[in-house]
């Protein structure tokens, strides 16, 4: 039976708080927290046959930042910028390190 390593577990929790964020963003919402420990990160687990490599620590270091900006109340980024922009920066990695989920992640997307 498939054990999903603690990465994907966590992979799937982020994908859960982007699909809530993408719904308060849409209704007008401003989100003030980030209630993710996103250094998990770089100690979870990876799935069987992947580790961290010089481009997937350079793209989770983007990622963590860009993730962050969205509850960054003073930004003069749009919320909606900011938002898409960290799921650009997921897509971004995983076209380098795991492509499965892309077409899951691109829904998270605001158009």
């Amino acid at each position: 039976m498939y054990q999903p390593s603690e990465m994907a577990n966590f992979m799937n929790v982020m994908y859960a708080y982007n699909l809530q964020l993408k719904e308060q963003i849409t209704a007008g919402q401003q989100p003030v927290s980030m209630p993710l420990d996103l250094m998990t990160l770089y100690a979870a687990e990876m799935s069987n046959g992947h580790s961290r490599t010089t481009t997937w620590n350079s793209f989770v270091n983007v990622f963590i930042e860009s993730q962050q900006m969205i509850a960054d109340t003073l930004s003069d980024i749009n919320l909606k910028e900011r938002y898409n922009n960290a799921i650009n920066n997921c897509l971004a990695c995983h076209k380098t390190e795991c492509t499965g989920p892309i077409p899951k992640i691109k829904k998270l997307l605001i158009h």
